[in-house]
């Protein structure tokens, strides 16, 4: 497998006015198979946008997305996605959840059950398997919707904002859960995030996007994500280079949001 190619992408928004936005610009970067990439900036800077595009959902202005050296033009089961919320079938048990996937493509239970039944023990469900979805918490519903994900065995996982609602320490647990599930399936992973914490933590890879147009202001290569793996992330981010880190690209997104402040003022 070739990987990933975001090659050249722009995106410009038409509005009915007559007027448009440019959302994202120039947009260029390669994952390998197997990278894990952390993706923040300043609100309005299209990663969400960038995100749907590699999803297929939206057709980009212009440039083009290649997966394993075929053009992307729509949706496809070798990308899933994992949205803020789950998006879970509400009147379904988890496991139907799980399956749901590898039935739509018409495999039997035969074919997919002891995958779904052991991707629910990856994720700490299978004792609640038969359990509807509004039963469940905030957190472990997020867990049926990775294990759903993973249930259609995609190559690339994009994760949008995925443990945003999540309150701290189950937000720690499933940030555990991502890395172990990383490092244990061998997933291309892109996962959009607001916190500057979770990006050093579950990015090998750390783009930082400029505001409007939407580019890549600057990229980092981190230790984090693999040393998360095995070691508890409390203890992770006592290394030397965290905190350093960290202060830096805070920095540089609060120098990004100032100046966008700056905008929104001269145009009032």
């Amino acid at each position: 497998m070739s990987g990933l190619t975001i090659e050249n992408i722009s995106m410009r928004f038409d509005l009915p006015n007559g007027g448009s936005v440019q959302a994202l610009k120039d947009v260029t970067l390669d994952l390998k198979p197997g990278e894990l990439m952390s993706v923040l900036g300043p609100s309005g800077c299209g990663k969400t946008t960038l995100l749907n595009i590699v999803a297929g959902f939206l057709a980009p202005t212009e440039g083009r997305i290649a997966m394993n050296g075929h053009t992307v033009h729509g949706p496809d089961a070798e990308r899933g996605m994992v949205f803020q919320q789950g998006a879970l079938f509400e009147w379904m048990s988890v496991r139907e959840n799980v399956a749901f996937g590898p039935r739509m493509k018409g495999e039997r239970e035969a074919q997919y059950g002891a995958n779904v039944d052991h991707l629910l023990d990856v994720v700490g469900l299978q004792d609640f398997k038969e359990k509807a979805i509004y039963e469940l918490s905030g957190g472990m519903q997020q867990r049926v919707a990775l294990a759903r994900c993973l249930a259609n065995d995609p190559d690339v996982i994009l994760m949008d904002e995925p443990l945003g609602a999540l309150d701290a320490l189950t937000r720690e647990k499933m940030q555990s859960l991502v890395l172990k599930l990383w490092k244990e399936t061998g997933k291309t992973i892109i996962l959009i995030t607001h916190s500057v914490e979770e990006a050093l933590l579950l990015g090998e890879r750390l783009l930082v996007m400029a505001p409007r147009p939407g580019r890549i202001h600057k990229e980092y290569r981190l230790p984090f994500a693999d040393l998360g793996v095995d070691q508890d992330l409390r203890e992770v981010k006592k290394h030397p280079d965290y905190n350093k880190t960290r202060e830096e690209i805070l920095a540089m997104i609060w120098d990004m949001e100032e100046e966008i402040m700056g905008r929104t003022e001269e145009s009032a």
